[in-house]
């Protein structure tokens, strides 16, 4: 009680001696080392946009451009199984891919990521747009869990309905891809509503299933397909609404003759044969096309 007693007076001599201080104006000197207590941080400007990447092949728009985009990358290894990474095989498959189609010189090559760097899943296609890309092509592999005898290469065109549950959960895995620091990607174009957009979503649409069935019909003894190969989901890096689209599921990681096929020199070549086969023919029907509309 007694003590209680002494830490009352102390506490109201103090204030009593705070007011005497307001009251006469009297100026309290604070220490130096009070004074800077503050952390100061310059503000970082705004970063330009990123680089859109090379352009490779004969110059001028008169040829096609075809953007290959090898998925994953960077921190984000992709699907894993005996010591291979899908972000290291899809990128071999595409540089396969990239030389095959110049040195044939009918068309122009650009790469999304052409070393083991990550791009952002959304920013993906918007690269291929803002290149004025013709086509676009997502190179993946895929893991079935436990399952090392699911095996075989597929290929995916947008739909807002999967064509199965796999393709569901294929695309729910490569979607979560686009999710940085927790923040979801995969929603950003849903305002394309606009009814010309429409209209060119479904002609686009149309031409990825033509040049999908052309992958497959090319791959006949050249890739080793999965028993159901068309196959749909709803992909965001499928989303870009005026550039015939397609994710070419080379296989499964998971699956050890598969993991060898896509990390060998003969299986980057037989993939980049049949791909470039498919390629040519796509625009050699295209060229014919707008021939033909000219008349």
């Amino acid at each position: 009680m007694k003590l209680r007693i002494q830490l009352g007076l102390v506490i109201a001599l103090i204030a009593a001696a705070l007011l005497g201080l307001v009251v006469t104006g009297t100026r309290i000197t604070v220490p130096i080392f009070g004074r800077d207590y503050v952390l100061r941080f310059a503000i970082e400007e705004a970063k330009a946009p990123a680089e859109l990447p090379r352009v490779s092949g004969p110059a001028g728009d008169a040829y096609p451009l075809v953007v290959l985009d090898p998925g994953h990358g960077g921190f984000d290894y992709g699907a894993t199984g005996d010591g291979y990474l899908e972000k290291d095989l899809v990128l071999g498959l595409a540089n396969a891919l990239r030389q095959r189609l110049l040195e044939a010189g009918d068309v122009r090559v650009a790469m999304i990521r052409d070393d083991d760097s990550f791009v952002p899943l959304e920013r993906r296609p918007q690269i291929a747009r803002e290149l004025s890309a013709d086509l676009y092509i997502s190179i993946h592999a895929d893991s079935a869990g436990e399952q090392s005898d699911v095996s075989g290469a597929s290929i995916y065109t947008l739909s807002s309905s999967a064509s199965s549950a796999a393709a569901a959960r294929f695309a729910a895995r490569e979607n979560a891809s686009g999710a940085v620091n927790g923040v979801d990607l995969g929603g950003r174009s849903a305002a394309v509503n606009d009814i010309l957009v429409d209209l060119s979503r479904r002609r686009t649409q149309e031409e990825s299933v033509a040049f999908a069935q052309l992958i497959e019909r090319s791959g006949r003894g050249q890739i080793e397909f999965h028993p159901q190969v068309q196959r749909s989901a709803s992909l965001i890096v499928l989303r870009a609404p005026d550039i015939p689209s397609v994710l070419f599921e080379s296989g499964f990681v998971t699956n050890a003759r598969d993991a060898q096929r896509l990390a060998s020199r003969e299986g980057q070549e037989r993939f980049a044969q049949a791909m470039a086969s498919a390629i040519r023919t796509h625009f050699s029907r295209k060229l014919s096309s707008n021939v033909a509309g000219d008349r």
